[in-house]
């Protein structure tokens, strides 16, 4: 199942269709990609390899949270080697007849990033093995006794799948990856210089605390930051002739209900939720879903990583617990609770 959430939520990481828009912000090779560095690191080494071998690169895999910049990265990827990049995602290969359209139109070191590759369904993860591992496409012409199989060469190409949920990725899948790399939030640093790096490049004049108001709020997500800042530019053009400081940044994200955490209505329910109705926990996900009226997988995949990354949540076997910090964060005094006896 596959966590939906609000489309406008402004904090959500996962992609809007107005995120189209910052297309023209990104880096397109990875001396201009900020933030991640032992991913840089490596990548840059795979790159070089491939390039003094006249080779395709390995097949890597980019997993982590939703907009960290996967699909960045395959776009600097295929830069860096100079080929064409087809981009398709997991949901939209339906049939293993539309991995073949698309497999029979790569040339040779082409990149294909897959999309929520956790999501492909298992006729279509058949036909993609071969192809990985022996650049060959298996197909059945004819039907009943008269079928025969016929294999289609495939020139050398490389997948680039990205997910959320590595989890949920096959066995035989990920065996198929020579390269795997994990994306984690960026830094506050990190995201200061992301905001300040975008406002240049939309001409739009921006102080270092105005960028660290930002920051702050984009929840370790360039993804969040560059809705966050294009918002803020709007309201600093209407109401401050176009400069963006921190009181002007604070401003617009309050108007918003964006705290200067980044929590918005929604991740500040579910702290409620679990504080007020459940006595701060332990309470189990499919309890909060039914509460906030919201799916147990949306909970886990939207809302908890940053709330866990902020330390107002912890998981335990017994279920969710809200921390001393999220009493404090919401101005709610933290209950004394009796030590639990310990067991010998």
């Amino acid at each position: 199942m596959h966590a939906m959430e609000p489309t406008e939520r402004l904090t959500s990481a996962r992609p809007r269709p107005d995120d189209r828009r910052n297309a023209a912000l990104r880096p397109h090779f990875l001396n201009e990609v900020i933030g991640q560095r032992l991913v840089i690191e490596n990548l840059a080494i795979l790159i070089d390899a491939a390039k003094q071998r006249k080779e395709a690169l390995d097949h890597t895999l980019l997993y982590g949270p939703p907009g960290l910049g996967k699909t960045t990265l395959a776009h600097v990827i295929a830069n860096e080697l100079g080929v064409n990049i087809r981009i398709t995602a997991g949901p939209a290969i339906e049939r293993a007849g539309d991995l073949a359209a698309i497999l029979t139109h790569l040339k040779q070191n082409d990149v294909l990033f897959i999309d929520e590759i956790h999501r492909l369904g298992r006729a279509v993860e058949e036909v993609l093995y071969p192809a990985m591992e022996d650049f060959a496409l298996d197909i059945v012409i004819g039907k009943g006794p008269a079928a025969k199989n016929v294999r289609l060469r495939l020139p050398r190409f490389t997948v680039i799948g990205a997910t959320t949920r590595l989890a949920l990725l096959t066995a035989p899948l990920r065996a198929r990856f020579g390269a795997v790399y994990r994306l984690d939030f960026y830094t506050l640093e990190d995201m200061v210089v992301i905001v300040n790096r975008a406002a240049a490049m939309l001409n739009t004049p921006i102080d270092e605390a105005g960028a660290l108001a930002i920051a702050r709020r984009a929840r370790g997500t360039p993804r969040v930051g560059l809705r966050l800042l294009r918002r803020v530019r709007d309201f600093a053009e209407v109401r401050a002739q176009g400069r963006i400081t921190a009181e002007i940044a604070d401003a617009a994200l309050s108007l918003l209900n964006i705290d200067p955490l980044g929590l918005d209505d929604i991740d500040r329910r579910v702290l409620r939720t679990i504080i007020e109705k459940f006595g701060g926990g332990p309470v189990g996900l499919e309890t909060i879903a039914a509460a906030i009226s919201e799916e147990p997988d949306t909970i886990m995949d939207v809302y908890e990583p940053y709330l866990l990354q902020l330390g107002f949540l912890e998981r335990t076997p017994r279920g969710r617990v809200a921390t001393r910090a999220a009493y404090e964060h919401l101005g709610l005094a933290f209950p004394d609770r009796p030590e639990q006896p310990t067991l010998f």
